[in-house]
């Protein structure tokens, strides 16, 4: 039988889950842990490139996203969850690479220069106050990805010169030490950005317009109460465009069964805002229900968390260092058997 392929990716753990992840890159993963072999890492080491200042946050959140994951129906018999930090060939690795890498070539990397550019208020307007740790973060992700030896890395598109940036230090890494390392590829994500309840072409942690899975049936009925609709629709019997409609946007996603029928009744002037939004409320809430009730399920047992944590960085981190080994094999500082 053909082996799995290993998938790594990761989160950062900023914060919790709303359903821009769940319906993009949580939602792949969870059909992805059936026919892969997946690693899903906890970015914590990462999440303190720019919340150096703020380890409570990330240390809280770490739990937090877990608690998330498995909530969204991420299987720990079918998918390994571990943390970053757990794995202390990942930095050694990071040191390693450091080495193959120009500082010019990290300043050139899109992502860098856009993350950049949206976090000026911890950088500062001209970048003065950028860490040596955050510049370097796609170095470290290299080492994520060929530490626990991920061949396939799912990312959308904004994602990808980070990919290639891995790929360049495997390359280099070969070229000078002898074919050691697999090059990742991606596994590139069509799924669209999910809207903000504002309209917003991203729903965000940061911009007031997302559903959280952790959000409780009130500010669930309140935010969607909230949510932009037709504009040009003023009275309750005018007939309005749905498509411009964000409450019927995420009826496409939670009602499914009268789709046609809200489209229509939109369309013909029969259905006013309010109704139509008490009616989304209803049908997100049962949507999100039962998510709820699994993360109840692990909120109740803490110690199965801590376990699943335990348990899947030890996996990870036993092919870190099967990996490490090789590593320092091929660079010729493996001076003594351990």
């Amino acid at each position: 039988m053909e082996e799995k392929k290993t998938i790594l990716t990761g989160i950062r753990p900023t914060g919790n889950l709303h359903l821009g992840h769940l319906f993009g890159a949580v939602g792949n993963w969870v059909k992805s842990q059936e026919n892969y072999n997946e690693f899903i890492e906890i970015a914590d080491v990462q999440a303190l490139t720019d919340n150096f200042n703020n380890p409570d946050k990330v240390r809280k959140n770490v739990r937090e996203l877990t608690l998330d994951l498995l909530a969204c129906g991420i299987d720990p018999n079918k998918a390994t969850l571990f943390i970053q930090s757990r794995i202390p060939e990942i930095a050694e690795l990071t040191v390693y690479y450091s080495n193959l890498v120009t500082i010019a070539r990290l300043e050139r990397n899109p992502t860098v220069k856009t993350e950049i550019s949206q976090k000026k208020e911890i950088f500062g307007q001209k970048g003065e106050g950028i860490t040596y740790g955050f510049l370097g973060y796609p170095v470290s992700q290299a080492a994520d990805i060929t530490a626990i030896g991920g061949t396939l890395v799912p990312v959308g598109e904004d994602q990808l010169p980070l990919i290639e940036q891995a790929r360049e230090i495997v390359r280099k890494f070969n070229s000078i030490y002898g074919e050691t390392l697999k090059e990742p590829e991606h596994m590139l994500s069509n799924i669209p950005r999910l809207k903000g309840l504002d309209g917003n072409e991203k729903m965000g942690k940061s911009l007031g317009n997302a559903i959280f899975l952790v959000d409780d049936d009130e500010t669930v009925t309140k935010k969607v109460m909230d949510a932009m609709t037709d504009k040009t629709k003023i009275h309750k019997d005018d007939p309005a465009n749905p498509d411009v409609c964000m409450v019927y946007y995420y009826h496409k996603l939670v009602s499914k069964d009268n789709l046609d029928t809200i489209c229509k009744e939109c369309k013909e002037g029969k259905r006013g805002c309010i109704q139509c939004k008490k009616e989304l409320a209803k049908n997100m809430i049962e949507f999100l229900k039962p998510i709820k009730e699994r993360r109840k399920y692990y909120e109740d047992n803490p110690e199965k968390v801590d376990m699943i944590l335990k348990e899947g960085s030890q996996k990870a981190r036993y092919r870190a260092m099967e990996t490490m080994s090789n590593v320092k094999k091929a660079i010729k500082i493996d001076y003594f058997e351990d």
